[in-house]
């Protein structure tokens, strides 16, 4: 079969583990490995645009009946004449006469022929346990927007729920952790130029450390549900992570998995750190789920 033409079709936002789907493409990679595509995977994939919640860990069922473990998920990409993984992709998503793809990585020995049936099993626990970790990364990431609400001098643009969007402004690195997540920021120039105020922040970090996880209790006891909102069922149809809180419905952008309600996460909260270094403050937000469901 020749490279596909449309973008593989991803259940994994429904909340899917299992799925069956027909080899559209398999590739040797130089390393050995196999790159195999399907037309449709529950398997959520490594992003290198946004590699914060990596891949799913799961069972790759060949039509003979052999089981390999994959050895990774990524996205990928093809213009119908080759195949480019995760960074070396040179277009960015939604580029006119380009696939993208759900590679699946399995072992060079894997027995996995072009038009042949093949079935997916995600691991539960595992999935749920990143689900878990990225919706309370999410809900942080607001109640750290709101708790600095005040530590701003200039308009700047805001987040889901109309606070200034500290996180999106001053954001180094997010990762998705089983049951939470790590994200750092920099309190550096650019961001005093843009009006926010470090020592606001600074001054008694351990104050605002328990102003964000009051915000956070509050939001975590209504057992809200989560929702995921799909402009379609293609790799790179726009997704939106969804939950009413007391103030409203918040709306953000996700490619990736979510618990099912505010409750699953048994509570959230977060312990800030700052370190002074390189003429800028980074600052680092631990998040964890402190009694997740399962």
């Amino acid at each position: 079969m020749s490279l596909p033409t449309v973008d593989t079709t991803v259940t994994y936002p429904s909340g899917a583990v299992e799925s069956t789907g027909t080899v559209l493409h398999v590739e040797e990679l130089p390393d050995g490995t196999r790159a195999v595509l399907l037309d449709t995977t529950a398997v959520h994939p490594m992003d290198a645009g946004w590699p914060d919640q990596g891949a799913d860990r799961a069972v790759l069922t060949a039509a003979d009946g052999t089981a390999y473990d994959l050895l990774d998920a990524v996205v990928a990409a093809t213009d119908g004449t080759a195949l480019f993984l995760g960074a070396d992709i040179p277009v960015k998503k939604g580029t006119e006469g380009w696939a993208f793809t759900v590679a699946h990585l399995l072992p060079a020995r894997a027995s996995v022929a072009e038009g042949e049936p093949v079935r997916i099993e995600v691991d539960r626990a595992y999935r749920a346990a990143l689900s878990a970790g990225h919706t309370a990364c999410h809900l942080a990431s607001l109640a750290l927007n709101r708790q600095l609400a005040g530590a701003w001098k200039k308009d700047v643009q805001p987040d889901a729920s109309g606070n200034p969007n500290f996180d999106a402004l001053a954001i180094e690195t997010s990762t998705i952790t089983e049951h939470g997540s790590t994200d750092v920021y920099r309190l550096g120039k650019s961001l005093r130029r843009k009006g926010f105020m470090p020592e606001a922040l600074l001054q008694d970090l351990p104050a605002a450390e328990a102003g964000i996880n009051a915000i956070l209790a509050d939001w975590t006891a209504t057992g809200a549900q989560v929702r995921i909102e799909c402009d379609g069922d293609g790799l790179t149809d726009l997704r939106r992570w969804a939950v009413d809180l007391p103030a409203g419905t918040v709306h953000i952008p996700c490619g990736g998995t979510h618990a099912q309600s505010l409750a699953e996460t048994g509570g959230i909260q977060v312990t800030l750190t700052a370190d002074a270094g390189d003429g800028a403050v980074t600052l680092t937000m631990d998040t964890i789920c402190v009694q997740p469901a399962g």
